[in-house]
């Protein structure tokens, strides 16, 4: 890779570079976080549609009426559960991140698109640290919209 001072000498990506590092380390972070919120999701989704499916299993086979209310408020739970941390919608926006980290990493290491200039760490710091903005914005937003607070005067 050309070096950013333009003067054409091969510069290691890894350097201790601030930009560099944060793209490293927010990608890795980004990576992790979606992953993990994707398995919470689908784990507690399986769980969830499991129960709701014994249901009418239960009520058909005759089973007390105790425990088809207790299944019922076990998927209540657990959709309760879902809608406090928001796995689906982080594990949705970490991604997207985390895609677009690449994207600009892939990029940066091509000497391509923004990062043909002289300055590309400069530019890599700023693009990096806005799309951080925008997605911690969007998870922002969500928070608001998944736990309103208290009404607001008129």
């Amino acid at each position: 890779m050309v070096s950013p001072d333009g003067t054409g000498a091969r510069v290691d990506p890894g350097s201790n570079h601030p930009a560099w590092a944060r793209l490293l380390d927010q990608l890795d972070w980004y990576d992790r976080k979606s992953s993990s919120a994707q398995r919470a999701f689908t784990r507690l989704k399986v769980v969830e549609l499991f129960i709701a499916a014994a249901v009418p299993v239960v009520a058909g086979a005759g089973g007390s009426t105790l425990l088809i209310a207790t299944l019922g408020a076990a998927v209540l739970v657990l959709e309760a559960v879902q809608q406090l941390f928001q796995w689906q919608t982080n594990w949705v926006l970490y991604r997207s991140t985390a895609e677009a980290l690449k994207h600009e990493k892939y990029l940066f290491l091509s000497s391509a698109g923004p990062y043909a200039s002289a300055d590309r760490l400069r530019v890599l710091a700023e693009r990096i640290e806005g799309l951080i903005s925008q997605e911690h914005a969007k998870w922002t937003q969500g928070r608001e919209r998944a736990e309103p607070g208290p009404p607001r005067a008129s």
